[in-house]
């Protein structure tokens, strides 16, 4: 008898069990119904809150990783049935635990990205058993290509979720993990495709040839005091010549200050190379100004005020005059050697003494002063001043004579001099103080 025919025959026999069954099954879609619609409701509600604040790259890449995480998934069942020889509860409980302890490991790594900025040891793990799944799973393959594919899914998923780390790192932290050295910009400005900074293309231009005629105007320079040949000159010269034109014509160098002015420096700085070795910069770890006025042999209380009183007798204009560094160097040179030559004479010069010499400006003077005075030989002149008369270094007291001998003498007697802070030539008859 056909189903419905049965289905009829049992209505019509047995009513009231009929109605009975159609009325639970009504109350059992009903409840069904309304649990269905509580759970899409509350899956509604936490997927929403799961992406409110995540860009739709995040999401993507998680489920991408989970359908990656399926796939091995699916090879690892196949692994535990047909090498391991698991089967039926056995094998649905026991087939995925590497992928749970990769998930179990992500999320760790996660939690340590956000607390500690970094993965850590969670995600070296995460790497170690998504290699142990990928390996274990392409063994059961039954071909290369299915073999290649059970690799390559579990590495996607792990590349997924690191590119998800890297992201929300950068996010927390405004910067990537890494630097890399090799890039397709740095390639680009390597080879010369590509500018560092944002000049333009005639910027560009006229600066590649101010910097050809101040290298042909240092070669000509560099042949003529050499002596060279007339052949190399002539060469030479019309080199520069040739350069010159161009930039002339190119870069509107006769009319235009700011290009006259860069060749002038460049031309400065390439004729004045040799003045390098005579720098002597700040050292940029020594201490600040006021702590270097201060000798370690004196109290705390003894502090040096560093010329203050020198502005009564000289001052220094609003905004000193430029200079080239050729200039610069040589008056570097000539305060050092005025330096020299008062501290041979057992004088400790003023700032403004220096200034007045050798020509630089006071400001110079008293950075130079301040460097030079911690220097040993100066420094105990400075010191056997305070040690021996109680004088603070104030630059502008005068010489101080002691009596010939080093012991104490009548007034009688021909003191020498022995140290002076004025920078002033001794007198021929010093008072002592």
């Amino acid at each position: 008898m056909p189903p419905i025919d049965q289905i009829t025959t049992f209505v019509s026999d047995k009513p009231v069990q009929t109605a009975i069954i159609c009325v639970s099954a009504l109350v059992v879609l009903v409840l069904a119904y309304f649990a269905l619609r509580t759970a899409y409701r509350a899956a509604s509600r936490a997927f929403r809150r799961f992406a409110e604040n995540r860009p739709a790259e995040d999401i993507l890449t998680i489920v991408a990783a989970c359908i990656a995480t399926g796939v091995s998934a699916q090879g690892m069942w196949r692994f535990s049935g047909d090498v391991l020889g698991f089967d039926g509860p056995l094998r649905l409980l026991l087939f995925a635990f590497i992928e749970v302890a990769v998930i179990t490991s992500a999320v760790r790594a996660r939690r340590n990205m956000r607390e500690n900025f970094s993965a850590g040891i969670d995600g070296m793990a995460v790497w170690a058993l998504t290699c142990l799944s990928a390996v274990l799973s392409s063994m059961d393959a039954r071909s290369l290509a299915e073999a290649v594919f059970r690799l390559a899914a579990p590495l996607v998923a792990a590349w997924l979720w690191e590119r998800g780390m890297a992201i929300e790192r950068h996010r927390i932290t405004g910067r990537s993990r890494i630097k890399w050295r090799f890039t397709p910009e740095r390639a680009m400005v390597r080879l010369g495709l590509a500018e560092v900074s944002d000049r333009t293309a005639s910027e560009v231009d006229a600066h590649r040839r101010l910097t050809r005629v101040a290298l042909a105007a240092k070669r000509a320079r560099a042949l003529r005091e050499a002596g060279a040949s007339d052949r190399k000159m002539r060469a030479a010269l019309a080199r520069l010549d040739k350069v010159m034109d161009q930039a002339v014509e190119h870069t509107g160098l006769a009319v235009d200050p700011a290009r006259q002015e860069a060749l002038l420096s460049q031309i400065g700085a390439l004729y004045n190379t040799s003045a390098l070795m005579d720098l002597r910069p700040p050292v940029p770890w020594a201490p600040e100004d006021d702590e270097k006025a201060k000798p370690q042999a004196l109290p705390a209380s003894a502090a040096y005020l560093d010329d203050e009183e020198e502005e009564a007798e000289m001052v220094e204009p609003e905004q000193a005059p430029a200079v080239d560094p050729s200039q610069r160097a040589a008056l570097m040179r000539a305060a050092r050697q005025y330096w020299d030559k008062q501290i041979e004479r057992r004088i400790v010069p003023r700032a403004a003494d220096i200034a007045s010499e050798t020509g630089i400006s006071l400001a110079t003077a008293r950075e130079y002063r301040a460097l030079w005075k911690l220097e040993p030989r100066a420094h105990a002149l400075i010191e056997a001043a305070y040690n021996e008369h109680g004088i603070i270094d104030t630059g502008t007291f005068p010489a101080i004579v002691v009596p010939e001998g080093g012991e104490k003498a009548d007034r009688a007697e021909r003191p020498r001099q022995v140290f002076s802070m004025n920078g002033s030539s001794p007198s021929p008859d010093p008072v002592g103080i």
